[in-house]
């Protein structure tokens, strides 16, 4: 819906036909706040507006599609959403625009990931999966399944504080990530989750997040048994990040050694918290509850 402009010609004739004001009584006490927007009303809109089904990079900033569009086909992507607070917010940018007047002179430009070409606040994340597909017919099961071992597992919500930053590459090297890591959060939550999810999408076939084989980064050891017989998990803590920014070219070692030497002090006390696990398939977003009974 397109927005009405005024003249000037309009502008002024209200002025002069409209009955002068009365001066308004100055009120020491601020009147209260809006409200935040509840977490659902998020759901609604995650996802841009489709200008094509077709790959066409130059829609999108030179990026590529990571999955392609197939009739029948639904992109899934499970995570962890964090809308910053405007504090929040504002170190994040001030991190991005230190990171970017840091790289060398010929190095990519860097977008930020925090708003849109609109200038719309946008959701940030941990992810729990890679992209994956699945079919129509695969939805509904694939989202029971979830949610069954997210109510079973017990896991509550929980927060996470930030650790450092680093630059991150997607699976095919086609985009680098500029990332806040996250340290290990209390009872290991982030590990339980990446569990749950691997093991979900392992019984439809769709490969692992950080499985061993294909993570160099990840740490070779099982983590003991729960109190409630949980079964072993790798420790995937140092994978788990924030991506802020992206790039189209990777950073030279010294980039990343500027990036990973920032002050972060600013933000080590930021506590990022969680209380749902985000299931996107196409553009439907289904919020999981954690430490909620179905």
């Amino acid at each position: 819906m397109s927005l009405v402009q005024y003249s000037d010609s309009e502008s002024d004739s209200e002025s002069r036909t409209s009955p002068p004001c009365k001066k308004a009584r100055h009120d020491p006490k601020p009147g209260p706040s809006l409200p935040p927007l509840p977490a659902a009303f998020h759901d609604l809109y995650a996802s841009s507006t489709r200008v094509s089904v077709q790959d066409d990079p130059s829609l999108h900033g030179g990026r590529k599609r990571a999955i392609p569009h197939v009739e029948g086909n639904w992109p899934t992507h499970l995570y962890l959403e964090w809308y910053p607070a405007k504090e929040e917010l504002s170190l994040l940018t001030e991190l991005i625009a230190h990171a970017e007047t840091s790289l060398d002179e010929n190095a990519p430009s860097v977008h930020s990931l925090l708003h849109s070409d609109l200038d719309a606040q946008l959701p940030l994340h941990i992810s729990l999966s890679r992209p994956v597909v699945l079919r129509t017919e695969q939805r509904a099961p694939f989202t029971e399944l979830l949610q069954k071992a997210i109510h079973d597992s017990h896991i509550s919500p929980f927060e996470v504080l930030p650790d450092s930053l680093d630059w991150a590459s997607n699976y095919d090297k086609t985009r680098w990530f500029l990332v806040l890591r996250v340290k290990k959060p209390a009872h290991d939550s982030l590990n339980g989750l990446l569990n749950l999810s691997n093991t979900a999408l392992a019984r439809f076939d769709q490969p692992p997040l950080y499985a061993a084989s294909s993570h160099k980064n990840s740490h070779q050891r099982a983590l003991p048994r729960g109190e409630k017989g949980a079964p072993l998990v790798e420790d995937y803590s140092n994978c788990f990040h924030i991506s802020l920014a992206w790039s189209l070219s990777g950073p030279s070692e010294k980039d990343c050694a500027r990036v990973a030497g920032m002050d972060l002090n600013a933000l080590r006390e930021c506590k990022i918290a969680f209380d749902s696990v985000k299931a996107k398939m196409g553009n439907n977003v289904v919020s999981i509850p954690l430490g909620k009974d179905l």
